[in-house]
């Protein structure tokens, strides 16, 4: 049986390793995915299941379609970064004017909210608009370097 395994160590003496490396420069663009893209995924998916986990689903119908519609919308925009970041990073402004949405919302979506309700999508909304702010700042700084 031939050996097929390859020994530890450097790939420098690989005859393909500056076409590996372009290829791995063109996938990720320059940036910094797994940073980015991965809190966003979390906090999309921690928006669509808080009204069970702060126990609002009774006294807030409304609140709770509405998170768990923007907690998949965020969730799916993380997908999309992930898999198209080219593509995908053009809807980075569209996080941060969801995260803002998402700190009013309670107000004008909820009927007199709690204030667990209230600092719940504040907080969620400040998350969602910092991590917005990031993948600008991560997509601009790309475009230069391209």
């Amino acid at each position: 049986m031939a050996d097929v395994s390859h020994p530890k160590g450097d790939l420098a003496g690989h005859p393909d390793v500056s076409e590996m490396r372009e290829r791995f420069e063109r996938t990720l663009g320059g940036r910094d995915v797994v940073l980015v893209d991965g809190p966003v995924f979390l906090v999309g998916l921690y928006c669509a299941v808080s009204p069970w986990i702060v126990h609002y689903t009774a006294s807030q119908p409304a609140l709770m379609t509405h998170n768990l519609i923007v907690g998949i919308a965020i969730a799916l925009l993380a997908v999309g970064f992930t898999v198209t970041p080219e593509r995908m990073y053009g809807l980075s402004g569209a996080m941060c004017a969801i995260g803002a949405w998402l700190i009013v919302a309670p107000w004008i979506v909820g009927r007199g909210p709690d204030a667990g309700v209230i600092w719940n999508n504040i907080v969620i909304g400040a998350l969602t608009l910092v991590l917005g702010a990031l993948c600008v700042a991560v997509a601009s700084r790309s475009r230069r370097v391209t």
